[in-house]
């Protein structure tokens, strides 16, 4: 698609519906395959910015939530509409910020209007408002049961941190602001310094859609500048009520710690770290190809740079165990390497592997050609026992992009402690082929489900389906909140709560949770689920 009206970027911060430049410092976003600073600049917001955003989030919101589910849905196919309608300036400004193929760039946005559609649908259907009714029973024994109606309205403006691997799908219109938009809550978000640009034009897509479906101002604003302003003002601002986030766990529990120290804590969903383990049993050493293949491509697959990159390879030594590791390492070392989307995460990825190959607990068994070139990031493959993964926990932590630890064990017993001893991840792998790894592979699940959000059969981690089903969340540390999900349609349940209406007239209730059900939306009525057809 072609953009037929460019948009200018001017980089001012988006307040509401109206534009205003900043007066803190200046920041600008760089292209990592070049190292070249990108115009415009974007000069930071300052309290007084932050500030008005969030008394105009607070003015829109009892407007805003009281829009009608359908109406609500609409909103959000046209944010999908202006999106897609950026057409050409968008891909090529995500490329530029990003040093990401077109392909990605493509995809990506694909993604952002999917699961803006999604949320859509399923507003549309009512399924989030959990409808619930049970009628009075005034002739009861020994004691009568008045009328009791539940439904679920949204908590209040919500904080959306911009995550630097995403640009399009994490960030300004991703499934945080998404979900939080689609529950009834106005969204201010912090836009990631890596892509300004990219954020910029997105955030007025989203202004375009307010003002052609009549929502309020302060349904929307993208604010720019550093965490420890804008980031850290907007967390403590007694007018939001949510925060949703995607990056570092050190910028996780920072977060988390200003939320839980307000006069009145809010909930952080923050999804943080993973390393995403992956289990072989016995019997998957049958197709020791099948493994490579998948393996290297989820390890490589973007330099690594996703949450759900495999970090940690795990199986117990065999005949053949020794042949998957030099397969492994040949194709390692033939690998290019390749652009990692900022400075800042190639140099702690840099530092990460020197970690590792500094550890005389781990060896290094191969590692990608190296490049001249700016930002490059060299695949990386090392080795340890379970007996030294299980004595030092610092084999353990994340090491954000395309590197991964074998660990070989001796024992089923020693298989099971490592999935016993890890911190909780998004997601837990694991591989075989006969029914004589039954129960193993029983008691290995046992321990993911204590563990991970997602648990996949046979296929390795990287890459995450919006759908209905999905759970991209897990145990501390790898979320805030091992309740939640950042992706799928259930992420809207993180920006709502439940309430009761006790004794209440028609009149008063909310369309939901009406006799006359005017939405058409399922009810759970009396113990059994019914619509109006």
């Amino acid at each position: 698609m072609i953009t037929l009206n460019m948009i200018k970027l001017n980089g001012n911060q988006i307040i509401g519906n109206s534009e205003q430049p900043g007066n803190e410092a200046v920041i600008k976003s760089t292209n990592p395959l070049t190292g070249q600073q990108l115009d415009p600049g974007y000069k930071g917001a300052n309290k007084a910015q932050v500030n008005e955003a969030c008394l105009l989030a607070k003015n829109a919101f009892d407007t805003y939530r009281n829009t009608s589910l359908k109406i609500r849905a609409e909103f959000l196919e046209e944010i999908a509409n202006e999106i897609e309608n950026l057409g050409d300036q968008l891909t090529k400004k995500f490329i530029e910020e990003s040093g990401l193929p077109e392909g990605r760039a493509k995809g990506e946005t694909g993604r952002t209007v999917g699961q803006l559609r999604m949320f859509a649908n399923h507003i549309k259907n009512g399924f989030a408002t959990n409808a619930t009714i049970d009628t009075a029973l005034l002739d009861r024994k020994p004691s009568a049961r008045t009328d009791h109606r539940l439904t679920n309205i949204p908590l209040g403006p919500i904080v959306v941190f911009g995550a630097s691997n995403f640009p399009l799908a994490f960030s300004v219109a991703g499934g945080d602001t998404a979900s939080a938009l689609a529950a009834g809550c106005p969204v201010i978000v912090k836009g990631h310094s890596a892509h300004l640009g990219t954020s910029e034009l997105v955030g007025k897509a989203i202004i375009s859609a307010i003002k052609k479906c009549g929502m309020p101002n302060g349904t929307f604003s993208l604010l720019f500048g550093s965490g420890s302003i804008v980031g850290q003002e907007l967390v403590s601002n007694k007018e939001i009520k949510g925060i949703g986030f995607t990056g570092s766990r050190k910028g996780g529990l920072a977060i988390l710690k200003t939320a839980q120290s307000r006069k009145e804590p809010i909930p952080v969903y923050a999804e943080m770290s993973s390393i995403n383990p992956v289990f072989l049993l016995p019997s998957a050493f049958e197709n020791i190809q099948s493994i490579v293949d998948g393996f290297i491509n989820s390890l490589t697959m973007g330099a690594g740079q996703f949450c759900t990159n495999p970090g940690l390879l795990v199986f117990i030594e065999n005949n053949e165990s020794q042949k998957l590791i030099k397969s492994l390492s040949d194709v390692i070392v033939k690998t290019n390497t390749q652009t990692m989307l900022t400075e800042n995460i190639y140099n702690s990825y840099c530092a990460g592997l020197s970690r590792l190959e500094k550890n005389k607990k781990i060896k290094l068994l191969a590692k990608s050609n190296s490049s001249t070139e700016p930002n490059q990031c060299q695949a990386a493959l090392f080795e340890t026992t379970g007996k030294n993964f299980l004595s030092d926990t610092d084999l353990a932590e994340e090491v954000f992009g395309a590197s991964s630890l074998i660990v070989k064990c001796e024992t089923e017993y020693e298989m099971e402690e490592i999935a016993k001893s890890i911190e909780g991840q998004l997601t837990g792998s694991l591989h075989l082929n006969k029914d004589q790894d039954e129960k193993l592979a029983k008691r290995i699940i046992s321990q993911l489900e204590l563990k991970v959000g997602r648990i996949i059969f046979n296929q390795f981690p990287t890459g995450v389906e919006v759908c209905n089903a999905m759970v991209h969340g897990g145990v501390y540390p790898a979320t805030s909140d091992s309740r939640s999900t950042s992706v799928g349609s259930t992420a809207i349940n993180r920006f709502l709560r439940p309430i009761c209406y006790q004794n209440f007239p028609q009149t008063y209730l909310r369309d939901e949770i009406k006799d006359h059900n005017p939405n058409n939306i399922t009810q759970l009525l009396n113990g059994e689920y019914k619509s109006s057809t």
